[in-house]
């Protein structure tokens, strides 16, 4: 079963997460066909992309019943984790404006992923969390770069104390360019895609790499320096107490 969906039109790829039941959680399979729909929308010189989700929740972030059953978890994280990484440096460094439609909430790395665009829609549904540490880990997939859109404070709030960021509070933080109501989604979707189509394609271009490396000339550093921490954590008594208490819906015991 396929959990994304990949379209082309005129210059425009829409990239969808179709895994609804497991609130389109990001585990191996999920990262490899979203890698590899990013791919094929470079291949495809694609003007815009648009990643969206069906179902109630854009991303939950990451499988926690898969990390409960890797036998050597930190590993396992950290193949997840670069495979995030992976996605979230091409989704940056292309050429085309990308555009997010979040329904739902964007949690874990689903917020990162959702962040990476360049426009982000959000319903006034729409929730943004970090709550890794919740689960003993720490943020992977770009999370620590929101510091360039959020603030310092905002994401050190949002990772440790796993307080949930709504569309309003985000739109005000100037990560979400518009709140809409879920019926309209689409259709204000369609009009920055239009928008975007009518422009110049070296113009935006030119301007998206410009901006974007003035505000983190490395992203790569950031995403690796994560990746490392959130494979380590995974591998600690810590991290697998934080994850079995989460799906034993009890609360963890992280000791002294």
């Amino acid at each position: 079963m396929s959990l994304i969906r990949y379209e082309f039109t005129d210059g425009c790829a829409r990239i969808t997460m179709t895994n609804p039941d497991r609130g389109n959680v990001f585990r191996p399979e999920a990262g490899a066909e979203m890698l590899a729909a990013i791919l094929r929308a470079k291949a495809d010189s694609a003007r815009v992309i648009v990643l969206a989700a069906e179902g109630k929740y854009f991303s939950v972030g990451g499988d926690l019943a898969g990390f409960a059953a890797a036998d050597d978890l930190g590993p396992y994280i950290l193949e997840l984790a670069e495979s995030a990484n992976r996605m979230i440096t091409e989704l940056v460094r292309c050429d085309a404006i990308v555009v997010s439609a979040v329904q739902g909430t964007a949690a874990g790395v689903g917020f990162p992923l959702a962040a990476a665009a360049d426009i982000v829609i959000a319903t006034d549904k729409a929730k943004f969390s970090l709550a890794y540490a919740k689960v003993g880990l720490s943020v992977d997939g770009g999370g620590s770069l929101l510091v360039h859109t959020l603030g310092l404070h905002r994401v050190l709030r949002l990772t440790l104390l796993g307080d949930m960021l709504s569309a309003t509070e985000a739109f005000d933080a100037g990560l979400v360019a518009r709140v809409v109501p879920a019926e309209e989604l689409a259709t204000a979707v369609d009009e920055v895609v239009a928008t975007l189509l009518a422009g110049s394609p070296e113009a935006l271009a030119r301007t998206k790499r410009l901006v974007r490396d003035v505000a983190d000339p490395s992203p790569e550093s950031a995403l690796r320096r994560e990746a490392e921490s959130i494979s380590a954590l995974g591998a600690s008594a810590s991290g697998r107490e934080g994850i079995n208490a989460f799906l034993e819906k009890r609360r963890p015991s992280f000791g002294a």
